[in-house]
Order: C-alpha cells, then sequence, then structure tokens
C-alpha cells in the first residue's frame, strides 16, 4: 500500500494526475504537462513535492568519524548549515546510495537520502555505526519542497525576507520562519536551476504549499510532477541511483570520483576502490541524431564492437533534441565520437557530448 505525502490533498485539487512511486502517491504531471512544466522552471519557476525523500538524523561525539566511515567525501570541516554531496558505498566499491549531509552544529547533523532506498539506507547505516553515535529516521515528521527556476530567489525573498536565505550554494538556514511556519530553507535542488529545497514539519507542508503557489503566480510558478523533475536532472546531466550508479557500478565509474576522497585514512569501499585501479568505463552524454529516443539500458555499439550500456535518456523539452547518459569504454568517451544504440532491434545514431547538457546562466 502507497503513502500518501502531506500534499497528496493538495495535488488532487490542483489537478495532478497520481501515480505510485517509490512506495508514495505522487503527481507525475499537472495540467501544463511534462514539457510545460519542465520550460516553467527553465524560464521562470516550478513547485515539487520531494516529501517522499528520507531524513536522517546522525549526533553524537563520534557523529563526524562515522560518517566519514560511511561516506565518500570528507566530513571533518564544514561551517554550521553547509551541505556536502557524497556516494556510499559497499566493500565491493558500489554504490549503496547518493545523499546530501548537513551540518546543522557540531556533533549533530541531518542527512537526506534517496525515497526509495530510505529503509535500506537506514539498515545500512546502522549496521555499520560505530562508537557514540546515534541515528534517527525522522523521514515521516519531515516535508519537503523545492523550489526551482530562475525566478525562485524573488519569490522565496518576499515570503522570506532577504535575511534569511542562504548566501551561498550548497549551504541553508536552519532557523528560518516563513509567514510564522518554521523550517529550514536550503540553496539546493535537482533540475540544474537556481532554487530552493524548503524542510519543514508535515503538519505544515500544506500551508507552505499554499503560500507559494500564491506568492509566484505573477512570476509563472507553476506546480510541477516527477515526469518534469525526470527531464530536468537529465538535461542538467545528474546522476539518479538505480541508472548511473547501484550497488555494482562505482563512483569512480560513473564520474563521481571529486566526491570520492581517497585521501582520507578509509572509508567503507575504499580497498575496493583502490584494488580496481583506474576505471576502463566513464558515464559520457549521448545527442541523438538518428530517429528515435533513447532510454535506459539500451546497448551501445562502435561497429560490431559492444562498447556499453545508457542509463537515462529521454527528449530534451529545452534543449530540443533527444540525450542520453550511458555508461561506455574510455576508449570511445571523446567528445564527437559517432556511436550507435540499439533501441527494440534498430541502430539509432549517435554523437558523444560533453557533460553536463545544459547548464543555467550564473545569474543568481
Amino acid at each position: 500500500m502507497e503513502k500518501k505525502t502531506p500534499l497528496y490533498d493538495a495535488h488532487v485539487r490542483c489537478g495532478g494526475k497520481i501515480v505510485p512511486f517509490a512506495g508514495y502517491l505522487l503527481p507525475v504531471q499537472y495540467g501544463a504537462g511534462v514539457i510545460g512544466e519542465h520550460m516553467a522552471v527553465r524560464t521562470a519557476c516550478g513547485l515539487f513535492d520531494v516529501s517522499h525523500m528520507g531524513e536522517i538524523l546522525c549526533t553524537g561525539p563520534d557523529a563526524v568519524k562515522n560518517l566519514n566511515r560511511l561516506l565518500t567525501n570528507d566530513y571533518t570541516t564544514m561551517y554550521d548549515g553547509q551541505a556536502r554531496y557524497s556516494p556510499m558505498c559497499n566493500e565491493q566499491g558500489g554504490v549503496v546510495d547518493d545523499l546530501i549531509v548537513y551540518k546543522v552544529r557540531d556533533e549533530h547533523y541531518f542527512i537526506v537520502v534517496n525515497a526509495a532506498n530510505k529503509d535500506k539506507d537506514f539498515a545500512w547505516m546502522q549496521a555499520h555505526v560505530q562508537g557514540d553515535c546515534k541515528l534517527e529516521d525522522i523521514s515521516d515528521q519531515v516535508g519537503q519542497i523545492a523550489l526551482q527556476g530562475p525566478k525562485a530567489h524573488a519569490i522565496l525573498a518576499r515570503l522570506a525576507g532577504e535575511e534569511q536565505l542562504p548566501a551561498k550554494y550548497y549551504s541553508a538556514n536552519f532557523h528560518a520562519d516563513v509567514k510564522g511556519i518554521r523550517c529550514v530553507l536550503s540553496r539546493t535542488g535537482y533540475t540544474g536551476e537556481a532554487g530552493y529545497e524548503i524542510y519543514l514539519a508535515a503538519e505544515d507542508t500544506p500551508r507552505m504549499w499554499d503560500l507559494l503557489l500564491e506568492e509566484g503566480k505573477p512570476d509563472g510558478l507553476i506546480p510541477c510532477g516527477l515526469g518534469a523533475r525526470d527531464t530536468l536532472r537529465l538535461e542538467a546531466a545528474m546522476p539518479l541511483y538505480g541508472h548511473e550508479m547501484d550497488d555494482t557500478i562505482t563512483p569512480l565509474e560513473t564520474g563521481l570520483g571529486s566526491f570520492v576522497k581517497m585521501g582520507k585514512e578509509d572509508f567503507i569501499g575504499k580497498a575496493a576502490l583502490e584494488a580496481k585501479g583506474e576505471p576502463t568505463k566513464t558515464r559520457v552524454g549521448l545527442r541523438v541524431s538518428g530517429r528515435g529516443i533513447v532510454r535506459e539500458a539500451c546497448p551501445i555499439y562502435q561497429g560490431d564492437t559492444l562498447v556499453g550500456q545508457s542509463t537515462s535518456g529521454t527528449h530534451c523539452p529545452f534543449l530540443g533534441y533527444p540525450a542520453a547518459m550511458a555508461l561506455v569504454d574510455k576508449s570511445v568517451s571523446e567528445p564527437g565520437t559517432c556511436l550507435e544504440a540499439e533501441v527494440r532491434g534498430r541502430r539509432v545514431a549517435v554523437e558523444v557530448l560533453p557533460l553536463p547538457f545544459y547548464k543555467r546562466p550564473k545569474t543568481v
């Protein structure tokens, strides 16, 4: 039985098409459709319900020590409110999940994990935590809303006041108040646009949703669903667990080496990554020059030689062409390389492009 987020009634009221996703009932799209929602985020602003994501507290004198052991990134030095992304590896170097850790204050950290992996992640952390460190799954108590797009800053500033907005990308204000609603305002997102993610008590989430929609209406803000969230993240070449990484794909293979600090004393999976050596495959972008859409799990060929497999693919509404990401042999990863994808038994021409496909103008 799928769960309902605190915004389920709001989605129904807004005409959202509800589908099951990651154990929840969520809108895949609204009346504007996936393309309309996608373009709104690129040119104005979109509002997403991401309350299905998981939230875990990590506290205690040994919190940092455990984060550094569990995760590939380094959490030794962070300022209060800073966020840091990281893969979490298994002993074989594959990815258990990718997540974001916020430092609330010393010995107190807030972890955001993927919805479908919440229970698996929490169990994995619990099984490997050591010393004086407590983990608490607070997912059911927390709602999360993402406000994304070039108008996001102006909309939120009018409601919260400029002084409450986090100044730096990947940072958060854990003591914000928006019209009497206590919340966390985080300068993060999964669309490739400037924007914010708002964490708050589950019972306050519907009021915040309505406040944002009303305030943003003159700026073209509309509610957006899972469909646009996926097309936006693909244009921005943001990896998705279960596609660009999984328990068998290492973070080094999928292009996340900058988040893997091999210089750390140790972390789970480090020995396996060292033993594997330099990866022989890597994640690339593919522009589809032939007819068709290259979805996930399509074999990629150079001539008669199988050189990889697509991991995600769709038509990119803002860019105006079909694109995909793929894991391929490094020997064919140079931009401009011409390859073929096998789609339903026929070959479709593709060209390797540098990632990301889309990069927003740095105006905010």
